[in-house]
């Protein structure tokens, strides 16, 4: 698998997923062009700063793995046998982002009890997956495959943190706002929260998947 391969399927996907989201989110009641309105843009400002966020994020890993498939041309390059437990991760990973939607979807309905479990279930499932990944390192490192071991192993650690950062970070707001609800805010208050919560866990998914591809197939 090229890189070239790799790098298109998370663009293709990226490019997909914001036709459908910007589809999904678009009111019916704003579809109509008022008076006075000249081309006007009803997406709010926190939004297109995550799909702004996520373009840069996109860009990164995108040169990550550019990086990744020429350092594999070297002649020192060596192949290592990823753990089984990146299976199980990844599973988990797609069951909190089908949390999230759940929750997103209850958010939509007002159904307050269906938003807490929600997201108290993808947090939960993407606590797993990070304790996964760092069981996946100790594994790695009892088979004698270290950061400075060999250039696969430095790069699957290298790929695997910088996911893990941005999971850790999406879970920071995660945490506040599930303070928030607990703590009694209405969902009127919270349902944008949740929605860009939401999306943010499909595109990480979405990017875990074609990063473990990599590190599977290249």
């Amino acid at each position: 698998m090229s890189v070239t391969a790799v790098f298109s399927a998370l663009l293709a996907g990226i490019i997909v997923w914001f036709l459908v989201a910007r589809r999904l989110t678009a009111k019916s009641w704003d579809s109509g062009e008022r008076d006075g309105d000249v081309g006007a843009i009803h997406v709010a400002p926190s939004r297109i700063g995550l799909w702004i966020f996520m373009a840069i994020v996109t860009s990164l890993f995108g040169l990550f793995l550019s990086a990744y498939s020429m350092r594999m041309h070297h002649g020192d390059w060596s192949h290592i046998a990823l753990p089984g437990v990146l299976r199980v991760n990844t599973l988990l990973l797609v069951a909190a982002s089908i949390a999230l939607q759940l929750a997103r979807s209850a958010a939509g309905k007002g159904q307050a009890g269906g938003v807490k479990m929600g997201l108290l279930a993808g947090g939960a499932l993407t606590f797993a997956f990070i304790v996964g990944q760092l069981v996946a390192w100790q594994q790695l490192a009892d088979a004698g495959h270290f950061m400075r071991g060999s250039p696969a192993a430095a790069f699957f650690y290298m790929l695997t943190t910088v996911h893990g950062l941005h999971l850790l970070g999406g879970l920071w707001v995660w945490g506040r706002m599930t303070v928030r609800l607990l703590g009694g805010a209405t969902l009127v208050d919270l349902k944008l929260s949740v929605e860009l919560c939401s999306e943010y866990w499909h595109y990480l998914l979405l990017v875990w998947i074609v990063v473990f591809a990599a590190l599977l197939y290249m």
